[in-house]
């Protein structure tokens, strides 16, 4: 992946589509607003459920069109939509003429995200692909939210990451942290104040130098800070309660409230398929996402694939080797929460595989995960099982 997500034939791109998921009032809008400032010249399709505050002073400065599709100056496009016309939305975000590199559905406040995550999966949309769950939870309100909203353990135990916000304001933070871990499976756990976590942790960001003409968000930003906006959070909408009062943007723009760790793993020697399987099908808890390409070396010597990897979803897409003498590298980032990067490591190297001859049955689990026209048309994936 380079700038958005696993790219499918060489030269095209797919659009990650990430649930942002989460109750009343834990966070959500504030969080999304957030990666939007941050987004540099990443453009953000935005689709919610419940049209709230997201960002009300940089519309008015950008311009509306329409009722419920707003048009920012940096190609972010935000949609009041009901969930059953969720997919007409994909389609209108992930057209190439938008220039659109992430998508992010903003759930309503009762949403149930395990069905969003569906109807994301079976999306007939070639240029998109799930980018995973982030469930949002109010670490204040936790424990009272759990008697009122028993259903929320459901959906921390499908969630791939899990940002525990407002952890400030929480009696025993590290309580609530460590009971959120335990309902969550195995997913990165992140703590966050103001709903402030790095982009990078949920998507490729674009160097903000990329972003070419108009209005940005980071311009309006800068604009409020140079006429004296206070940069409190907006309010409104079923969010209105996720900031924390006036001086939430105190030091929005030079400290990020998230801790992540990323791995790096290059290899000239090709990777044997069963043993990166296993890696792949056992990670470890905390592990968010996996991104970049693989040689499986004489199991397709006409292909490196590109490996898509969040949460438990997982993706392989073959693509041609480059003409010529470009080196045969395995080249992955792995990124997460908690993680060993030297037991990652050391877990990848055995999974080197310089034989010179391959199994014929070798690559069986691997194409398993590599897309085909009945899971296009929205047939159960089996590289992700929900509950």
């Amino acid at each position: 992946m380079s700038q958005s997500s696993s790219p499918g034939p060489r030269g095209s791109q797919q659009i990650p589509v990430v649930v942002l998921a989460g109750f009343l009032g834990s966070g959500k809008t504030t969080l999304l607003n957030h990666l939007l400032h941050r987004s540099g010249g990443t453009r953000i399709g935005a689709v919610v459920n419940d049209f709230g505050a997201i960002e009300i002073d940089a519309m008015a400065v950008a311009g509306a069109l329409g009722d419920s599709t707003v048009s920012l100056g940096n190609g972010c496009l935000c949609c009041a939509v009901d969930a059953s016309e969720l997919d007409v939305y994909l389609e209108r975000l992930a057209d190439p003429a938008t220039g659109i590199d992430v998508i992010v559905i903003e759930a309503s406040g009762l949403a149930e995200p395990q069905e969003l995550v569906r109807m994301v999966l079976a999306s007939e949309n070639p240029r998109v692909v799930y980018g995973g769950l982030v469930e949002v939870v109010d670490a204040a309100e936790f424990l009272d939210t759990r008697q009122r909203h028993p259903e929320i353990d459901r959906h921390l135990a499908i969630a791939d990451l899990v940002v525990v916000n407002k952890v400030d304001r929480a009696e025993d933070g590290e309580r609530v942290l460590g009971l959120v871990r335990s309902l969550s499976e195995g997913a990165a756990v992140v703590a966050a104040t103001y709903g402030r976590i790095d982009p990078a942790f949920l998507f490729d960001c674009r160097p903000s130098e990329e972003r070419i003409g108009q209005l940005s968000f980071d311009d309006l930003h800068l604009h409020d800070d140079l006429h004296g906006n206070d940069g409190a959070e907006p309010h409104g909408g079923d969010d209105a309660t996720g900031g924390h009062g006036g001086d939430a943007h105190e030091d929005h723009l030079g400290h990020l409230h998230t801790a992540y760790d990323s791995v790096a793993f290059v290899s000239d020697l090709p990777m044997n398929p069963r043993r990166l399987l296993d890696f792949l099908d056992g990670r470890s808890d905390g592990l968010y996402r996996i991104k970049g390409y693989v040689d499986f070396g004489p199991h397709d010597t006409r292909n490196r694939y590109s490996v898509h990897a969040v949460g438990r979803f997982l993706r392989f897409y073959p693509e041609p080797w480059a003409p010529g003498d470009e080196p045969r590298l395995t080249q992955l980032v792995l990124i997460g929460t908690g993680i060993d990067a030297a037991a990652l490591t050391k877990e990848l190297e055995a999974c080197k595989d310089d034989a010179p001859r391959a199994d014929e049955h070798s690559m069986w689990g691997v194409l398993r995960y590599v897309p085909d026209k009945e899971q296009e048309a929205g047939e159960p994936d089996p590289s992700y099982d929900t509950p």
